[in-house]
């Protein structure tokens, strides 16, 4: 579907918006799948949040457990709890404002400020992304709800990626998890905002409303809003923090396990370093509210390739793939993630040469 006036897009939009809502009765399973995984239920929410238990148990026992006695694990100990206690308030901020989006604000409020023309239409949604401050994993189901609603993909898409990136507890987070570093702040803030541009730009000029036909919507809540704010911000909470867990621990490790030579052999070599910070950051799948304490605990790095991981984290890791997947489908995720991740990691080295 290309088509060439806006008159033209925006009734091709509905019909296609139509086409769904008919087929809606014929998707039920798809359906209640894409709602799993916009609400962290699925498979990738389960692993993480169920260490918390375990690992907190064993802290409170470790006077008690003679296995802790060794230096090497009160020192992996000591610095797996100084980064979950730095980015927990920050985590816990972050989960109670994106439950409030949730519960009060309505999509069609992004969608009455974002103008029609992508021209002007994407990079004002990239900034409103600093106005709605929330975790990645609730900015999928906006998005969502706004091309539902009518809103361009591509203004929508900008948002999903912008959203989690700059917006203040995020920006906040970084500058006490980096005292001293304005610059560091500065530069996330800007890579992230052009990364989101243009990817943005780019689905504006691709304009391929197709691999959007699997769009999922999701099941509207049943009672209060402020219901809807405690289930939404404890969900996310357990959800985020497990990650946040997995992330400390992986900080943890690699300065005690990994022998400091190797660590050293990759901190002088640039290029491995961003490409290992980009995997960390795929893979680790961290809430953009807490990563930048757990990029603090690697130090021998370059501040470029930590700021790698600060910019490709919000906009692309595991879990958001498989949401992506859920609710617009997989045939966009496919697409959609390589371009992403491509877009942010050029975006960060090419502003951490230039600030950093």
């Amino acid at each position: 579907m290309n088509p060439t006036g806006e008159g033209a897009a925006a009734d091709d939009r509905h019909a296609l918006l139509d086409h769904r809502h008919d087929d809606h009765s014929h998707d039920d399973h798809d359906h209640d799948h894409g709602h799993d995984h916009a609400h962290g239920t699925g498979r990738f929410a389960l692993g993480p949040w169920s260490l918390l238990l375990p690992i907190f148990a064993a802290l409170l026992l470790r006077n008690r457990i003679g296995w802790f006695e060794g230096e090497t694990v009160r020192l992996w100990a000591t610095l797996f709890v100084s980064v979950c206690v730095q980015a927990v308030p920050f985590l816990v901020l972050g989960v109670v404002i994106s439950g409030l989006i949730a519960a009060f604000v309505s999509p069609d409020l992004v969608e009455r400020f974002v103008p029609k023309r992508p021209l002007f239409a994407v990079p004002s949604a990239g900034l409103a992304g600093m106005a709605l401050p929330g975790c990645e994993c609730g900015s999928v189901p906006i998005a969502g709800r706004l091309v539902s609603a009518g809103t361009p993909p591509a203004a929508a898409l900008t948002f999903l990626l912008a959203a989690p990136a700059i917006n203040p507890v995020v920006l906040i987070s970084t500058a006490v998890a980096f005292p001293g570093e304005g610059r560091l702040v500065l530069a996330r803030f800007l890579a992230s905002l052009i990364a989101a541009m243009a990817v943005g730009s780019w689905w504006a000029r691709r304009n391929d409303e197709s691999l959007l036909a699997q769009l999922r919507h999701e099941h509207e809540h049943e009672g209060s809003r402020w219901s809807e704010f405690i289930d939404v911000a404890a969900r996310d909470l357990v959800h985020a923090g497990g990650y946040l867990v997995l992330g400390a621990m992986a900080a943890a490790t690699l300065q005690l396990i990994v022998p400091r030579s190797a660590l050293d052999v990759v901190a002088d070599n640039e290029l491995l370093s961003i490409l290992m910070f980009a995997a960390l950051a795929i893979l680790l799948s961290i809430c953009s509210e807490a990563d930048a304490f757990v990029a603090a605990g690697l130090p021998q790095f370059s501040l470029t390739s930590r700021l790698v991981f600060l910019v490709v984290g919000p906009v692309i890791d595991l879990k958001l793939v498989a949401m992506h997947a859920g609710v617009f489908g997989r045939r966009f995720a496919a697409i959609f993630a390589p371009v992403t991740l491509l877009v942010a990691v050029a975006s960060a080295v090419v502003i951490g040469q230039v600030l950093l």
